[in-house]
């Protein structure tokens, strides 16, 4: 006989609904384990019909090795913004974040065969397709590992529709373990979250952005009746404003608009008697 508390037993397990844990409990004849089993023998396959369904929605999250050195950033989807707020989605992503950032993973595909309690990557999402009830889908993850002095932090903004990963170096300890440095840190997470820069330098930035916006000036000057090599001198002039708004070391600092973050870096380098340098940032906007 299938006992509701039985049934309660196995929906605790696997955070399934009732009736289909009833239903497992019913074709395992109340084999618990054996209930637990099927029924992530189906989250697969319910997961895969659900694959063609939309995941719009879902969460970004960070986490960060307990030296300060290593972390990780992770976009997690699913389909509604109901789920996505929903406090065991939440945890779900965050497992999900803990588990790569323990491994030396660099791909998603690898990601997805890494040991998760007693499955992969991949079945514990689908497991979670099960229970939500929607496409869940783990999109993408960056990681960032410092070598040397400094630190690797996160910022989650606007409930995780945006978040932000930086490596900051420094030249020594005592630099990296003030408070000061680790309020730098803190602001520039901040200021990327809000300012959304492209790439750290000119350099970085993507070459066909660049191409754009020149064909974008260029359009501008149709009908001028200038020589050609005077308007692509006039196009590269106008592309200093765009490496200012979109380079993250020649942005105005948000706190301060009139201060670039080249600028606030050598200032608190200078403060801390040392070189305080951006490595590398990461920014995930939901969606992008």
């Amino acid at each position: 006989m299938i006992t509701a508390s039985l049934v309660k037993e196995l929906r605790e397990s696997t955070g399934v609904g009732m009736m289909e844990c009833k239903s497992a409990l019913t074709e395992t004849n109340g084999d618990i384990q054996a209930a637990i089993k099927l029924l992530r023998e189906k989250s697969g396959a319910k997961a895969d019909k659900k694959a063609s369904r939309e995941a719009k929605e879902g969460l970004i999250a960070a986490q960060i090795s307990a030296s300060g050195k290593a972390g990780i950033i992770v976009e997690v989807n699913c389909e509604t913004d109901f789920v996505a707020k929903n406090e065991n989605f939440q945890n779900f992503v965050n497992e999900v974040a803990k588990t790569v950032l323990a491994s030396e993973a660099t791909d998603l595909a690898t990601a997805l065969t890494l040991p998760k309690d007693d499955v992969t990557l991949d079945q514990f999402i689908k497991s979670k397709v099960l229970e939500m009830g929607e496409n869940v889908q783990f999109r993408r993850f960056e990681r960032l590992t410092l070598d040397g002095e400094g630190a690797v932090a996160s910022y989650i903004h606007l409930g995780g529709k945006t978040g932000v990963l930086i490596e900051v170096a420094a030249g020594n300890a005592a630099s990296s373990g003030s408070d000061a440095f680790a309020d730098l840190v803190k602001d520039l997470t901040l200021h990327i979250a809000a300012a959304a820069p492209a790439g750290l330098a000119r350099e970085d930035i993507p070459a066909d952005l660049v191409e754009e916006e020149k064909g974008i000036f260029r359009k501008q000057m149709e009908g001028q009746n200038k020589p050609a090599d005077i308007i692509e001198k006039i196009v590269e002039g106008k592309l200093g404003k765009f490496y200012s708004d979109r380079c993250l070391l020649e942005q105005g600092f948000v706190k301060d608009p009139d201060t670039s973050i080249k600028d606030l870096l050598e200032a608190n380098g200078k403060e801390l008697g040392d070189t305080i340098t951006i490595n590398k940032f990461v920014r995930f906007g939901l969606g992008d």
